[in-house]
């Protein structure tokens, strides 16, 4: 049975495969989101839920109705009573910008974080709550929100 040698190139090969890879982890660790190819639209929604909001991505229609600048983000629909959402004081128009200092910028953005924060039972959240159009002078913010989660 003939042996077949690896190359020179097939090394080369494998190392800069193995260097893509590193650097995809990198990239993610350095821009704050936690590296999950596997999350989906519907998958974060369903984690959404569990922490307690209805939530979506800002599209143009949003944008405008909040005033907002751009596009991008999640919004809060609504929040479930007695849910770690509504306990940590998350409010419903709030634009969700991080989870445990992981930039929010999709659905899939904040899926992939509540997956990595939810098991550990205590995190923050930052949202972005516009300025209110009806009360003058107050102008929107960044609120932090620490969530802890109850246990029996």
């Amino acid at each position: 049975m003939r042996r077949m040698r690896s190359t020179g190139g097939t090394k080369l090969f494998l190392i800069c495969c193995c260097l893509l890879f590193g650097l995809m982890v990198l990239q993610a660790e350095v821009f704050g989101q936690p590296a999950n190819e596997n999350m989906t639209d519907e998958k974060a929604l369903i984690l959404a839920e569990q922490f307690g909001i209805d939530v979506g991505e800002v599209d143009e229609e949003v944008k405008e109705i909040l005033g907002l600048t751009k596009a991008e983000g999640v919004v809060v629909y609504a929040v479930i009573g007695g849910s770690p959402a509504e306990l940590s004081g998350i409010k419903v128009k709030a634009i969700i910008k991080e989870v445990d200092k992981y930039e929010i910028h999709t659905l899939v953005d904040l899926g992939t974080a509540l997956e990595q924060t939810l098991p550990t039972k205590n995190f923050t959240v930052a949202t972005y709550e516009p300025a209110d159009p009806d009360n003058q002078g107050v102008t929107g913010g960044l609120n932090f929100h620490f969530v802890r989660i109850l246990q029996d």
